[in-house]
């Protein structure tokens, strides 16, 4: 039995499937954030844009909506496909009868900066997310972003410090001390990325994985053998597709 219902007189059609305005009963709520390659830049197809009836999606106007890909809306004229729905299926998949809430907050070309607290994006994904709760319970956190940091040594060194204030903080002000928060490995395609635009993207992944070991109910997903759509920055989509699987891997290893 689906946990959710339609409003019957919402209805806006995109140039895509309808998107249904929806009235969700209890959700399990996973927040989507970082910058680009969480948001989701893989190029879309026709089936990649099809709604799962198990999945909501909060939109940019905070209303829940019954949608596929993209989720995100950073950037329209670039958003494409993300990881965050392939996960959102796999979870449905392992709990038959619940309905999953995502929230989308990516943006691309962001500085972990901008995500800690106190700062714009933080602030911003704080109110989405506690309006997102009102519908529902806070079950992961998934972050990937890094690619901005990755050409300064200062700030790849700095980079597990400030991400863990960054996990801190939201478990802080959403009142989930325990919520898993899971981080993406940034491609190892950037270690050879032309122009040498991102010489320390290696450090960024070092730091990434040394996460585990000092901030508790966290994971670490593996980018190994994932390529990019041809620019040398961002995931193609059957990439993503797969890192979407990985994420969903890493959160049962915490559950367990």
């Amino acid at each position: 039995m689906k946990r959710f219902r339609f409003f019957t007189l919402t209805c806006a059609l995109l140039s895509g499937p309808a998107l249904f305005a929806a009235k969700p009963t209890p959700l399990d709520l996973y927040l989507l954030v970082g910058q680009s390659n969480m948001a989701g830049r893989g190029k879309l197809t026709d089936a990649d844009r099809q709604p799962d009836p198990r999945i909501l999606v909060l939109n940019k106007e905070n209303v829940w909506v019954s949608q596929g890909e993209p989720l995100h809306f950073d950037k329209p004229e670039m958003v494409g496909v993300g990881l965050g729905f392939t996960f959102a299926k796999l979870v449905a998949d392992k709990t038959p009868g619940v309905t999953v809430g995502l929230i989308p907050c990516a943006v691309g070309g962001t500085p972990l900066s901008r995500w800690k607290p106190g700062a714009d994006l933080y602030e911003q994904a704080l109110v989405r997310a506690r309006i997102a709760l009102k519908n529902g319970q806070l079950k992961g956190i998934l972050w990937h972003q890094g690619e901005s940091e990755s050409g300064s040594e200062t700030n790849a060194n700095a980079y597990a410090k400030n991400l863990a204030e960054v996990a801190l903080g939201f478990r802080r002000d959403l009142n989930a001390p325990d919520v898993p928060f899971i981080a993406g490995e940034l491609g190892e395609f950037l270690y050879t990325r032309a122009a040498n635009k991102s010489p320390y993207a290696h450090v960024v992944n070092q730091q990434i994985n040394s996460l585990p070991a000092f901030l508790p109910h966290s994971a670490i997903v593996s980018s190994a053998g994932l390529g990019h759509k041809g620019d040398e920055l961002h995931f193609s989509a059957e990439a993503q597709k797969e890192f979407g699987r990985r994420y969903f891997k890493a959160l049962q290893s915490l559950q367990k």
